[in-house]
């Protein structure tokens, strides 16, 4: 039983504690952690140095935020909560279940049609990544939208697969009406001024991948419409001018500065999807169910729809 340490444990262990560590780990024991593991950062999901890899943590009052956010997450086995009747202020992270996400789903009425559920527009793809376009159309016509424009050079492999797809070379601003936009997902490195020109629209834009590259804060903070960053690690690590091992290192914080700096809600990728809201007092959403199965090539662009 692992009990090292308790929740205001930060900065990693001390020696003598990270030489118990190495013990038990060595030992091959079933571990179970009380709370969470000795060296992990509870509030942060932080781990700074030696830490307990516990098959089970047994916590108590509210799940923490260290049980939910990698790398804290990896180390925590299965984790149950047991109720011991304390009351709990508002929370900093959120973690919705089943029955929240099928409340926010829309779902379309007897009266709907193609515009009251939705024209995503999507600019995506190019020569050298041609495939983009497809899965990002595949990703908004899957997820509910009544009708997908797509701009762009794969206007034929788009129509090819999804013949309900509506489809120009461009500009963007000869597409027609479109309610929200996706642009970035496999356009190349020379992708500043179609991204310019879609973050000049006034409708809610989402941003991924290429159109991430060289992004302007100050453009971004400036739009009277919504904005969604949507940043794996490596990209957020660009984005916040450091490595991408910090980034890793400190998922919540790097989410939390990226929305702040951006003005955008920022959903940061990885095996612990979290999504954070420009506004203060805003819990960030995290997202525990991710696998391994995901981490393939194109993933990002079916998101992006």
């Amino acid at each position: 039983v692992d009990g090292i340490t308790g929740l205001g444990g930060k900065g990693g262990l001390r020696a003598d504690a990270a030489a118990l560590v190495a013990l038990v780990g060595e030992s091959r024991a079933f571990v179970v952690a009380v709370d969470l593991p000795s060296g992990v950062e509870a509030d942060s999901g932080e781990v700074r140095g030696d830490a307990v890899r516990a098959d089970a943590t047994v916590t108590f009052g509210a799940y923490k935020a260290g049980l939910l956010i990698d790398p804290a997450r990896e180390y925590a086995g299965a984790v149950r909560l047991v109720d011991i009747g304390l009351e709990t202020g508002p929370a900093e992270v959120e973690a919705l279940q089943h029955a929240d996400v099928r409340a926010l789903l829309p779902v379309p009425g007897v009266e709907s049609d193609k515009y009251r559920r939705g024209v995503v527009g999507i600019v995506a793809g190019s020569e050298k990544y041609p495939g983009a376009a497809v899965l990002a159309v595949a990703g908004a016509l899957r997820g509910g939208a009544g009708a997908v424009r797509y701009v762009g050079s794969g206007g034929d492999a788009v129509i090819a697969r999804f013949p309900e797809a509506l489809v120009s070379e461009g500009p963007v601003a000869d597409a027609g009406r479109v309610q929200a936009w996706v642009v970035g997902p496999g356009l190349g490195e020379d992708a500043g001024d179609v991204v310019a020109e879609v973050l000049g629209s006034d409708v809610p834009v989402l941003v991924d991948a290429d159109g991430l590259r060289g992004l302007d804060a100050d453009v971004v903070r400036a739009r009277s419409a919504g904005t969604l960053l949507t940043p794996h690690a490596g990209e957020a690590a660009r984005l916040l001018g450091v490595e991408r091992e910090v980034v890793e290192g400190a998922r919540l914080e790097s989410v939390r500065e990226l929305a702040r700096r951006y003005g955008a809600t920022v959903l940061l990728k990885g095996s612990t999807t979290l999504v954070a809201s420009p506004e203060e007092g805003v819990p960030v959403r995290v997202n525990p169910t991710g696998t391994g199965w995901l981490a393939t090539a194109g993933s990002g662009d079916v998101l992006s729809g």
